[in-house]
């Protein structure tokens, strides 16, 4: 059965005590509002606010090296995690619902459950 997937998110891991004044600089410089300050209630995920057509913008809080990773979203994580292992990426681990992974160039990404319906544009079929 054929599963569906796309370029969903675009996290900044933020390697610091305090993720407010870091969601405020973001917000400023990429001139998006603030849609949650606290996305979880536990002060790991913040969220900016996005147009439907745009990749989601999250800010998370982490205790490694501050850095960049995107996430792809689809209808089948599995699926899509093996078709990604299949074109030479790699699986770190699984946690919660989602699988972190590695590209062949050492880029680690998440595939994570779809998160918003509907898809939208740009959205790839896979057999």
């Amino acid at each position: 059965m054929p599963h569906h997937s796309r370029l969903s998110s675009f996290v900044l891991d933020c390697e610091v005590d305090d993720l407010a004044p870091h969601v405020e600089f973001w917000s400023r410089a990429l001139g998006k509002r603030v849609e949650a300050v606290d996305e979880d209630g536990d002060g790991k995920y913040a969220r900016l606010a996005t147009e439907r057509d745009e990749p989601i913008l999250l800010l998370q809080k982490v205790g490694h090296a501050s850095r960049i990773h995107l996430d792809i979203e689809t209808d089948d994580v599995d699926a899509e995690a093996e078709r990604l292992v299949a074109l030479g990426a790699k699986k770190i681990g699984k946690v919660h619902t989602w699988w972190v992974m590695e590209a062949p160039s050492g880029h680690r990404f998440c595939v994570i459950r779809q998160q918003r319906k509907p898809f939208g544009p740009h959205l790839n079929a896979w057999d």
